[in-house]
């Protein structure tokens, strides 16, 4: 059996500790869910949409959505006819030792990659950044001018001191249900008020006609339009988290229905966002729409808004952040101490892994100051085998004897659009390098 990553879950079968303590809930799972799934993804759909057209953009996320909706459905089904209560320990009862440290390897990779990328926003929004030379002002400066304070390595000291510390010393994942609400809901006023100021622009006839279809020239070639599709695997990838929401749960049956609505909550969230920044910025959107609303807004109440965005998000990452960090903590203990006691229960190993995970996001997130060229090529890689590839190859692989036909096909299906997809996106940027 597989090391566990919740609390009441046994790190090996004979010693199963007597630990009684109250289910999940419903809503907070579903808070977890979707806190998990909108991370960062949602600054880079609108994006997405100049590449795509609105149409095909609005089509992607929705099989990506239902693709992860089937794959999540493969993954607890044959989690709940194993012994194993984690990622790393349903690839271990198909493929081995080996597929559970594929799994491990690909959380740990994308996870911390995220958390780093979570840490370099939230010091872009706080104390700006200058990319190429060009000087952006993050919001503590222009309000308060530019001091030792706020500068970048001391607000990221500050934030992840008093407001992710607290945070990521939950040793349960349905302790930071409250904490995800507000995250939905800080995403929520981001899509909302950038919904605001496009209707308003599209009234004053200040929006271009959105692109419906893609428009390939001598720039954009249609393999060009193989480099959005990781993108939005990316912004739909949250099984790791999967197995340690899930079995804090009463029901396996209620994993499977917060994970629908999450999906269909983040999709929306995810389109509205997309169409509206589009229509706001039109083809001068960037890859990191924050970037767009660092802009001058012409007006004092534009630029309050443009405030708020901004500082909405940067919050609203600060709470994703435990989340991720949960189980990225989970895998590590998992893939280092496999024979040590319950992690939970660890106190002095909990500490120090909590601990010395957020020294390296920090220390790398002040050392490295742009990762997105790294975020591309994990979309392609870790992201996707996490939420396509290794549930599709479980299937495949049936230890358990529980696939149908109808599985077997839609699992190769999946397996094959992932690979040829990733490399195509993979190839392309590398060829866009040079």
């Amino acid at each position: 059996m597989s090391p566990a990553a919740g609390i009441h879950v046994p790190l090996l079968p004979e010693h199963k500790p007597k630990i009684e303590i109250k289910h999940a809930t419903l809503p907070g799972a579903v808070f977890n869910v979707a806190t998990s799934i909108i991370g960062a993804g949602i600054m880079s759909i609108p994006a997405t949409l100049k590449v795509l057209g609105v149409i095909p953009a609005f089509l992607l996320i929705v099989i990506i959505a239902m693709l992860a909706d089937v794959s999540v459905e493969f993954l607890m089904r044959f989690t709940h006819s194993g012994h194993s209560r984690t990622y790393a320990g349903v690839m271990r009862e198909s493929f081995g030792r080996g597929g559970a440290v594929a799994a491990q390897v690909c959380v740990m990779v994308t996870n911390l990659g995220c958390l780093i990328m979570y840490l370099i926003i939230i010091g872009d929004v706080l104390s700006g950044n200058q990319p190429e030379g060009v000087v952006h002002l993050g919001i503590l400066q222009q309000w308060f001018g530019i001091h030792w304070w706020n500068s970048r390595e001391f607000a990221l000291l500050v934030t992840v001191v008093f407001i992710m510390l607290p945070l990521v010393l939950f040793r349960r994942v349905e302790s930071l249900k409250f904490s995800s609400a507000i995250s939905v809901l800080l995403a929520v006023v981001f899509v909302g008020i950038s919904s605001a100021m496009a209707i308003s622009a599209l009234l004053e006839g200040k929006t271009e006609t959105p692109r419906m279809l893609p428009h390939l020239d001598n720039q954009v070639s249609f393999f060009d339009l193989f480099t959005a599709v990781p993108v939005i695997v990316t912004a739909f990838t949250f099984h790791f988290n999967v197995h340690p929401i899930g079995f804090e749960l009463g029901k396996p049956s209620d994993m499977i229905t917060a994970c629908r609505i999450s999906l269909a909550l983040c999709a929306a969230i995810y389109f509205a966002i997309g169409l509206f920044g589009y229509l706001l910025f039109g083809d001068s959107i960037m890859p990191d729409i924050l970037v767009n609303f660092d802009q001058n807004a012409g007006s004092a109440f534009g630029s309050l808004l443009n405030h708020i965005v901004r500082l909405s998000y940067a919050l609203h990452i600060m709470l994703v952040f435990p989340l991720l960090n949960f189980s990225l903590r989970a895998n590590i203990d998992e893939f280092l101490f496999p024979k040590k006691p319950l992690l939970a229960t660890d106190t002095k190993r909990f500490l120090f892994l909590t601990l010395v995970l957020l020294a390296i996001s920090y220390l790398a997130a002040i050392a490295i100051p742009n990762i997105w060229y790294f975020f591309q090529f994990l979309g392609s890689t870790s992201a996707v085998c996490l939420a396509f590839i290794f549930p599709g190859a479980i299937v495949i692989r049936d230890v358990h004897g529980i696939s149908t036909s109808r599985d077997r096909i839609v699992a190769a299906v999946m397996i094959i659009l992932a690979v040829v997809t990733s490399t195509i996106a993979i190839s392309t940027n590398i060829f866009s390098l040079f």
